[in-house]
Parts: structure tokens; sequence; C-alpha cells
């Protein structure tokens, strides 16, 4: 499952950033890294930006970044 997957107000917890290296790094270093939860606020009307709100803040993604953000199985979650 990824980003890509939730509707607009589902949560999930990053388990991997797949992907090129210069999208792992931007999102690193913004604070998504393993365990962080992640909610998704908004999806435009053709499902480009995602907006999702991680550590308080908001941040758009393209519906290709968000394809490349693995999300943990809910019972890996609750292990």
């Amino acid at each position: 499952m990824t980003v890509y997957d939730l509707k607009v107000g589902q949560k999930g917890s990053i388990d991997n950033i797949n992907g090129n290296v210069k999208l792992a790094k931007r999102l690193l270093a913004l604070g998504c890294i393993n365990n962080t939860e992640i909610e998704v606020k908004k999806i435009a009307p053709f499902g480009d930006p995602i907006i999702v709100r991680f550590r308080g803040f908001d941040l758009a993604l393209r519906k290709s970044d968000a394809k490349n953000i693995s999300l943990k199985q809910r019972s890996e979650i609750y292990d």
C-alpha cells in the first residue's frame, strides 16, 4: 500500500520511500522517515497533486511521488 492508495482523511505509517534518490533525500530532509504518521488532507480533482500532512505541516505531492511512499500494513502498526 502507498500514500496514493489512501483516501482523504485516512492515515498510514511510512515504511519506505522508493523511487529516485533525489525524491528520497527531499522527503527525508522534511522529516518523512520510517514510522512517521501521514494523513491525506486533500486530493485535487484530477488526482494531482495530493496534499498530505505529517509532522504538523502540509505538503503537496505529485501522484508519481505518492506512489513511491510505501506504508506499513495495519498489523505491523499495532504489533
